[in-house]
């Protein structure tokens, strides 16, 4: 589980296509430098997000660490682009002390969309989003959560449809604490989604379901009955 907030920027020092090894998983292999600041406490075995990607430190020293990712990754992230010399954002799960103030983020990535258009407005940016899957606008609404290459951000607009969008805005700090604002249209971010919608959207789906099937006409009568007989006693 991660915020969200970004801690630092580190650096693809070497990547191994193919790797086959533990610390690959059948996928490629990452070694991420110049992040020293969040390794202090590092085990093997730790989950760190790397650009909103929940993966497993294989390998560290006391600036670098390693980690493998699997084809699945490859085909659901923007990780299988990364080169050498390429900047990511990373993030160390949660602990019981982090203050949370970004947004529950799980680090599975739902899919990748493409920067359509960066607006500067004052010395803020506004990027527009076009996703891979058109599906996942159903969670994204204004105001709301998104998670974009593991950094949290409000959504300042939102356009439905198959050809749908959305939009975020990022001040001038955040600007320097993430690698989206280096970014130009045409890239591809990875996308997370606010879960909260999910599971909400399962659990009405899920009552209507049942509802249809009758499962739900014993308890509305017993519902119904008890609100009868609060009320007689009440009116008593």
């Amino acid at each position: 589980m991660f915020t969200g907030l970004v801690e630092t920027i580190g650096t693809v020092a070497a990547l191994e296509a193919l790797d086959k090894s533990a610390s690959g998983g059948g996928g490629t292999s990452l070694t991420i430098s110049g992040c020293d600041e969040i390794l202090g406490d590092a085990h093997l075995g730790d989950s760190i997000s790397i650009n909103g990607t929940c993966l497993t430190v294989t390998e560290f020293d006391k600036s670098s660490f390693k980690i493998g990712c699997a084809p699945e990754t490859l085909r659901r992230t923007n990780l299988g682009s990364l080169k050498q010399g390429s900047k990511v954002n990373l993030e160390r799960a949660v602990s019981a002390s982090t203050r949370m103030g970004g947004h529950f983020v799980q680090g599975h990535v739902d899919t990748t969309a493409t920067i359509q258009s960066i607006t500067p407005d004052g010395n803020a940016l506004t990027f527009r989003f076009k996703p891979r899957d058109a599906s996942v606008l159903r969670y994204i609404v204004e105001k709301g959560y998104v998670t974009i290459d593991g950094a949290s951000l409000t959504v300042t607009r939102v356009q439905d449809g198959p050809d749908g969008w959305w939009e975020v805005m990022l001040i001038a700090y955040t600007q320097e604490k993430v690698i989206i604002a280096s970014k130009q249209p045409g890239e591809d971010v990875n996308v997370e989604v606010d879960q909260v919608g999910k599971y909400v959207e399962k659990s009405v789906a899920g009552y209507f379901e049942r509802s249809a099937n009758g499962e739900f006409a014993i308890l509305d009568k017993m519902v119904a009955k008890l609100v009868d007989e609060r009320l007689a006693a009440h009116g008593k």
